[in-house]
């Protein structure tokens, strides 16, 4: 594939044979150099790898209706059916709803939490704070929380997100404030998701998971943009909670139900498949209206799962601190595996637009009315995670993201290793010890799960911002570093 350079960070695949629209690429020239030769490693969800992520780029613009431009971000690699890093706009009426523009951890994202500590009220309990944290937040492989539901209860779940927790006990009212869609996306049927998909939820409500889904205590190492800083209750050494993880069982059997069905769906309106996640539906149809409604009542799962987990949080650090539970806000929570209805301008207009995110961020800029109130003015702040023993950040969205972009952002490093690799080539207990060594103090449920996970595994994270910053779809705000880190 030839790459037409448009900017520093940014590559152009021009529209050529069924693509509709062209591909935006926005990478450094170091971040393309793997992405062109085939090496980049990616994501090994069923162990393929006969997807480049560019040709998912180039399948993308294939699909009927997308506006502008199939979006790749920089920590773009191959995914299912679009590349993780891909976004894709599409017109409601003329377009498509496709499984693989969400992905099967629908809704995954990252909650960060504040508080009054500073990195010297933590270092000397580290060991002491991991431990409570590992003992109280259920994670790993299967695992299971306290909140036990029966049908009816995954039923209000799936309608109500995140305040079906707060109504439990879980949480502070002002939580909802600062959550994406405030928690709770509209237009969420409980009926459009399979009672198997429902069983897979009756315990894993507040319950971390496993892979790439992490707990990690972090401190504020540098403070890049002060007044978005100011907005956001970010201080140097500040200490901070990060909590990734997504609709677990629940959301993974809504995209195993949707394949067979959207497959049938692309058959009979006459859209041809290119890769069997990339299976998709008009979004006026009544197939596709039924994913759609599914994909909602997953997200709300999503939000649901971390609002308890951020619960669980407070009741280690307030006991433990001598902190009252309100003393630990909610910075944001945002998820980066989701598709939505969002206002955006194009060609001067403003439309409605259907917008897949698949490892990306919603990063929307100043001004917007989605925004909190003491977030207006600068932007509502996204997470890029870095890895158990690299730097994370905190960015924000701006008018540069929001014009060629549709207010999306980077979502972590993105690996450049499949799992399998990661796994021949480190070993779990030998990786935390390295950590420790490091002043990072690292509990895993699994020593495999950990190998998986190493820091090498991944991108270098430092490039992936400037890469998003060069090319000013996000800007800056603070770096962070992990001193603790709970693994499934």
């Amino acid at each position: 594939m030839e790459l037409k350079k448009i900017g520093d960070f940014a590559w152009e695949l021009p529209r050529v044979g069924e693509m509709r629209v062209p591909g935006w690429i926005f990478v450094s020239e170091q971040l393309l150099r793997p992405l062109l030769s085939g090496t980049e490693g990616g994501e090994d969800e069923g162990g393929r790898h006969e997807w480049n992520a560019l040709v998912q780029v180039r399948n993308v613009a294939c699909l009927p209706g997308i506006v502008t431009a199939s979006i790749a971000m920089p920590d773009i690699h191959p995914g299912y059916g679009f590349p993780i890093g891909g976004v894709g706009a599409f017109d409601p009426d003329r377009g498509v709803v496709a499984m693989g523009g969400v992905g099967f951890d629908i809704n995954c994202g990252v909650r960060v939490l504040t508080t009054p500590l500073s990195r010297s009220d933590v270092e000397g309990r580290k060991e002491e704070l991991a431990d409570s944290l590992f003992a109280h937040v259920p994670a790993g492989l299967g695992s299971e929380g306290k909140i036990r539901l029966t049908l009816d209860g995954v039923d209000e779940v799936l309608k109500k997100g995140a305040a079906f927790a707060l109504d439990r006990g879980y949480g502070l009212p002002e939580d909802l404030t600062y959550l994406e869609e405030n928690g709770r996306m509209d237009g969420a049927d409980p009926g459009a998701v399979s009672l198997k998909a429902k069983e897979r939820e009756f315990r894993q409500i507040g319950t971390l998971g496993s892979g790439n889904h992490y707990l990690e205590v972090q401190y504020v190492e540098e403070i890049a943009d002060h007044v978005a800083a100011r907005a956001y209750g970010l201080e140097k050494d500040q200490i901070l909670v990060a909590i990734h993880c997504g609709s677990r069982g629940l959301g993974h059997q809504i995209g195993q139900d949707a394949l067979p069905e959207l497959e049938r769906a692309s058959r009979k309106y006459g859209i041809p498949i290119r890769e069997r996640e990339l299976v998709c539906a008009p979004i006026r149809s009544p197939e596709g209206e039924k994913y759609l409604a599914a994909v909602f009542a997953g997200i709300n799962c999503a939000f649901a799962n971390r609002q308890v987990i951020a619960h669980l949080v407070r009741e280690v650090f307030a006991p433990l601190f001598s902190l009252p539970p309100g003393a630990i806000r909610t910075l944001y929570d945002v998820g980066h595996n989701n598709v939505k209805f969002e206002r955006h301008r194009v060609d001067g207009e403003e439309k409605m637009l259907l917008v897949h995110r698949k490892g990306s961020t919603r990063a929307f800029g100043p001004g917007r009315p989605e925004n909190p109130d003491r977030y207006r003015a600068v932007g509502h702040p996204i997470f890029v995670g870095g890895t158990m023993g690299t730097a994370s950040y905190i960015l924000r969205g701006t008018e540069v993201g929001m014009e060629k972009a549709f207010g999306s952002g980077v979502h972590g490093a993105g690996r450049a290793m499949s799992r399998a690799k990661a796994k021949k080539r480190w070993r779990g207990q030998e990786l935390v010890q390295d950590l420790a060594k490091q002043g990072i103090t690292v509990r895993a449920h699994s020593a495999a799960g950990a190998a998986e996970e190493a820091p090498g595994a991944y991108k270098d994270v430092d490039l992936v911002v400037e890469a998003a910053v060069g090319a000013g779809l996000n800007a800056l705000v603070a770096k962070v570093r992990p001193l603790v880190c709970i693994k499934g």
